[in-house]
């Protein structure tokens, strides 16, 4: 994606001269009432600066990064900072924002807060050469094709999932633990937003199946970055090998589309919810293991997240991946032991420590061998006695990608009126939260999801017009015992178009 024009240097000087003011009024107690800290400060004083809504930019720098710096070292595709300035042969964004800001690079690439502000410059240029105007800044849902060029995509599906990640995290709420301790949080928030030329760009999950493994989509790395081969014919496969992109999902799969980055990997998973990518057909060569005899006798398998950050591998992730694993174990008579999974770390003369530390890999061993099986139970809203809805919440059968003969639907009201699932909850535990709906253009932007955890209800925004027709994860939430309502779906919301109750699924971790 090609960076925005630079500036007149009158322009420039205008703007810093405006960030020293920001700079010098912004009281660090006025970062958000919601968190308070360094990080938090820094991202007020970078929305004030640059007049960036405060929340998308948290929300967008925790789907690079989790808020977390690195110590100024760089991604796999050469991103730095929480704000993942990128500086690779094919992209410039952190020179981009060390001109925007007038701040060196090496201070960019180090220093936290001068990255905020450095992340808040570039975004604010893509609006500007986007034409948004003051009022329209005022609007996060305006942003959305800012933030699409903000993720460098190689394709506009590519950008679309980058964009659709940042806002399924204002939907959804943020609390991010950084490493010095400080949480920074968002707000779930309801919030329409406008893809502008991406709301005619179909979803990367439903541009292609995967040719090797069901439950994955199918978009291809550069052909440079992989080489053809007939694999089990030509060479044995006996070798899965872990890796951690360090890098967010959508970054990732960006870059091995990038003929520069000479790398790639068959799969990719995503950490929220487990969502698999292939990439590269199994019978090919990846370029993942930096080993030419481990690349042509081994599957690569990639874990979005960053090695020294715990917080990226959840439940969902190594479950998701594990299943992966062991269809392709199966397929290929791969023996289910570590001497046959291995991580990057393991193949000989490896360079990189991934998966690292942080891997539970007896965690994983049990659930590629199969000796777990959590518990899980589903309610549609044709489930007898489990499902309940007032008379304004009808019936349809016709959207496609529905969970079973059909699905309730309501229009938005600014009143009280949820539909209602009910579970058996088996245990106090924390559970992973499911929901199934089928995506159309008319449905809902902003729907409501009620979750009864133990500490409350949560409220988390799901965009309806997208991720349809397959489970969807909006979170994990502490659950108490019992049998009752666990988890609605209101009509009071400000989004726009039909609100949808079709299925929720409950999966103990």
């Amino acid at each position: 994606m090609q960076n925005a024009r630079p500036r007149s240097h009158r322009r420039s000087a205008a703007i810093l001269s405006a960030v020293l003011a920001v700079l010098l009024l912004v009281p660090a107690q006025a970062a958000s009432s919601r968190s308070a800290g360094p990080l938090a400060d820094a991202f007020a004083r970078a929305s004030a600066a640059y007049d960036v809504p405060r929340d998308l930019l948290v929300a967008l720098a925790y789907a690079e990064t989790h808020l977390d710096g690195h110590d100024g070292e760089p991604s796999a595709s050469g991103g730095y900072g929480v704000m993942h300035l990128v500086s690779n042969p094919a992209v410039r964004a952190l020179e981009r924002a060390a001109q925007l800001t007038g701040t060196p690079a090496a201070t960019l690439r180090q220093d936290d807060a001068a990255n905020i502000l450095g992340g808040a410059a570039l975004l604010r240029s893509h609006a500007d050469a986007l034409g948004l105007d003051a009022t329209t800044r005022k609007d996060a849902g305006q942003w959305y094709p800012a933030v699409a060029k903000y993720g460098n995509a190689s394709s506009s599906e590519t950008a679309r999932l980058y964009a659709d990640t940042v806002y399924d995290l204002l939907g959804r709420g943020v609390r991010a633990t950084a490493a010095s301790g400080e949480v920074v949080t968002v707000t779930a928030v309801e919030l329409q937003a406008d893809r502008g030329v991406y709301e005619g760009v179909r979803e990367l999950a439903a541009k292609a199946p995967s040719p090797d493994y069901p439950a994955a989509s199918w978009v291809a790395a550069h052909a440079g970055n992989r080489t053809a081969a007939s694999r089990p014919g030509s060479n044995k496969i006996d070798r899965i090998v872990i890796h951690v992109t360090q890098g967010a999902y959508a970054g990732t799969i960006s870059w091995f589309q990038n003929p520069a980055a000479k790398v790639s990997a068959h799969y990719v998973v995503r950490s929220s919810d487990g969502d698999v990518t292939q990439m590269v057909r199994d019978k090919d060569v990846a370029w993942h293991a930096g080993n030419r005899s481990y690349n042509t006798r081994s599957i690569g398998i990639e874990h979005e997240g960053f090695v020294g950050d715990a917080s990226w591998f959840t439940d969902a992730m190594y479950r998701a991946s594990a299943a992966l694993t062991r269809a392709l174990c199966d397929k290929y008579g791969i023996p289910k032991d570590r001497s046959h999974i291995i991580g990057h770390n393991q193949v000989p003369s490896a360079t990189h420590t991934d998966p690292g530390s942080h891997w539970d890999w007896a965690k994983y061993m049990r659930y590629v061998t199969g000796n777990t099986a959590p518990w899980s139970a589903t309610v549609d809203n044709s489930t007898s006695g489990a499902f309940t809805a007032g008379a304004n919440w009808t019936a349809s059968a016709a959207a496609a990608g529905r969970h079973g003969p059909d699905h309730r639907q309501a229009k938005p009201v600014t009143a009280s009126d949820v539909a209602w699932y009910r579970f058996a909850v088996p245990a106090a535990a924390t559970y992973q939260v499911e929901v199934w709906y089928p995506a159309a253009p008319g449905h809902n932007g902003s729907a409501p999801y009620i979750v009864a955890t133990s500490a409350g209800s949560r409220t988390v925004y799901v965009d309806q017009r997208a991720g349809g027709g397959a489970w969807r994860g909006i979170g994990t939430f502490a659950l108490k015992a019992g049998t009752y309502n666990a988890v609605g779906v209101s009509r009071w919301t400000s989004g726009t178009g039909l609100i949808v109750a079709d299925a929720v699924r409950l999966t103990r971790l």
